[in-house]
């Protein structure tokens, strides 16, 4: 009898996600800039977490999206003074979101259904 051959499914260059690769990224920036920088240079904005680093971001995007990341650029969104009327007073919240680029030829589609 001829032993049967294993057919095996094509391995993916990307690892499966963690759960950290989700706590670290937060939510999509939804801004008519960062929808521009979407559609014409592969940059997606999101809001990550307080202690995330760039490689983490990186890695994290690059596990659940399973593209290629090219560059990540992270900032500190500061909080801002605001009033409702002229009585109530208080603050929007800061924090912290890195604008990720994408190879070129690669595309994500982040309001899927």
């Amino acid at each position: 009898m001829a032993a049967k051959k294993k057919v095996e499914a094509p391995k993916s260059s990307f690892q499966k996600p963690t759960e950290r690769d989700f706590e670290v990224l937060l939510r999509p920036v939804i801004t008519e800039k960062s929808m521009a920088g979407m559609q014409n240079n592969n940059k997606v904005t999101m809001r990550v977490a307080k202690d995330a680093n760039k490689t983490e971001v990186k890695l994290a995007f690059e596990r659940i999206f399973q593209v290629k990341v090219v560059d990540v650029r992270v900032l500190n969104v500061k909080p801002k003074a605001t009033t409702r009327g002229t009585r109530y007073h208080g603050s929007i919240q800061g924090y912290k979101k890195a604008v990720v680029t994408i190879a070129s030829g690669e595309a994500i589609d982040l309001f899927r259904e």
